[in-house]
C-alpha cells in the first residue's frame, strides 16, 4: 500500500536480494580452467599407459607368431595390422580344454568371493561394532597375518589338506576318507577368510554411527538382525571393494592350484598358461588365451569401478 492509500500490483513490488553473488576475478576462473584442463590431460597420458600392455595383447592375438616378433619393435605392434584373423583363439581352444578351465575358475571364485563376503564382514561387524575383551588384541593378530607371504606356509598347507577328512563318492556310494587334494574345497576353503578384507570391512562399519544400532536394540532388534538389516544396506561400496580385491586373487591364483590339483577337469585358467610352455611357445596363442582369462577381470572392475574409489575413499577417512 502506497502513502496516497492504493494497493500496489505485486509485480511492481521490487525485490532487494539479501546478498549480492559474488563473481569470481576472470583471471582466477582462468587458472581453474587451464588447471582442469592440466589435470584432465595428465590422467589421459597415464591412462593410455597403463592401457599399452593390454592393447599390444588384444592386438597381438590376432597375429601370427612371426608378425608379432616382427612388429613388437615398431609401433605396428599396437595396431591391428598385417595378417588378422581369428586363428590363434581356435587353436587355444584345440590345445587346452578351456570351456572347463574357465567353468572351474568361475565356480572357485563366485564361492570364495560370495562366503569371504559373508565370513569377513561378519567378522568385521564383530572388530567394529561389538565390545569384548580382546578386541584389539584380536584384531592387530589379524594385521599382522598381512605381513606373512603366502609362499613361507605353502607347504605346510599342503600337509595339513592331505589330511583333512572329506566325503567321496565311489561307483554310486559316499565314502568317508582323507584328504582335500584334487577338490574344488581345497581351491575355496583356505581363501575365504582374509585379514585385510576383514580389516576394510572394520574401517568401514566404523564410519556408520553408532546411534543406529543403539536406535536398534531399543527396538528390540539383536546383533544379527542390526549386521543384516542396518550394517549391510549402508555397506554396498565396502562390499563392492571386498568383492573386487577378492575376486582379482581368487582369479589369479596358480601356485596354490599347481601345488594342490593334479587333475586336469579341476584345474583353473591360470594353471593352463603352462600347457602353451611345452616344446615351442606359440606366442599368438598366448596372447588369445591370456586376452579371454583377463576380459573377466575387466568386466568386475568396470561394472564396481565406482563402488571401489568411494569405499576407498570412506575408509581413508577415520582411522
Amino acid at each position: 500500500m502506497t502513502a496516497t492509500g492504493t494497493l500496489t500490483a505485486p509485480s511492481e513490488v521490487r525485490r532487494v536480494p539479501l546478498r549480492a553473488r559474488r563473481r569470481r576475478p576472470a583471471g582466477q576462473a582462468r587458472r581453474g580452467r587451464i588447471g582442469t584442463i592440466v589435470y584432465y590431460a595428465v590422467m589421459a597420458v597415464f591412462g593410455v599407459a597403463f592401457l599399452f600392455p593390454l592393447v599390444f595383447m588384444f592386438v597381438s592375438s590376432l597375429k601370427p607368431d612371426a608378425q608379432i616378433l616382427q612388429d613388437v619393435d615398431s609401433p605396428a605392434a599396437f595396431l591391428p595390422v598385417g595378417d588378422i584373423s581369428l586363428d590363434n583363439y581356435f587353436g587355444v581352444f584345440d590345445r587346452v580344454p578351456v570351456a572347463q578351465f574357465l567353468l572351474n575358475s568361475v565356480f572357485v571364485t563366485v564361492l570364495t568371493v560370495g562366503l569371504g563376503l559373508i565370513v569377513n564382514s561378519m567378522a568385521g561387524f564383530s572388530l567394529s561394532r561389538l565390545r569384548w575383551k580382546g578386541r584389539v588384541v584380536v584384531m592387530a593378530l589379524i594385521i599382522a597375518t598381512l605381513i606373512v607371504p603366502f609362499e613361507t606356509i605353502a607347504v605346510p598347507m599342503v600337509y595339513w589338506v592331505s589330511q583333512l577328512p572329506t566325503l567321496v563318492i565311489e561307483g554310486g556310494v559316499l565314502k568317508y576318507d582323507f584328504g582335500w587334494l584334487n577338490t574344488y574345497q581345497v581351491q575355496i576353503v583356505p581363501f575365504i577368510a582374509n585379514a585385510f578384507s576383514i580389516f576394510l570391512f572394520a574401517q568401514y562399519f566404523s564410519t556408520i554411527p553408532s546411534s543406529l544400532d543403539e536406535a536398534a536394540r531399543i527396538d528390540g532388534a539383536s546383533w544379527f538382525t542390526i549386521y543384516r538389516r542396518v550394517i549391510v544396506p549402508l555397506s554396498g561400496p565396502a562390499f563392492a571393494t571386498v568383492a573386487i580385491l577378492t575376486f582379482l586373487p581368487a582369479w589369479n591364483q596358480y601356485l596354490w592350484p599347481l601345488m594342490v590339483v593334479q587333475k586336469e577337469g579341476l584345474r583353473p585358467v591360470m594353471v593352463g598358461m603352462q600347457y602353451f610352455f611345452q616344446l615351442n611357445t606359440a606366442w599368438g596363442e598366448v596372447m588369445a588365451y591370456t586376452s579371454l582369462i583377463t576380459l573377466p577381470v575387466l568386466i568386475v572392475f568396470l561394472v564396481f569401478q565406482r563402488a571401489f574409489v568411494s569405499s576407498i575413499a570412506a575408509s581413508g577417512v577415520k582411522g
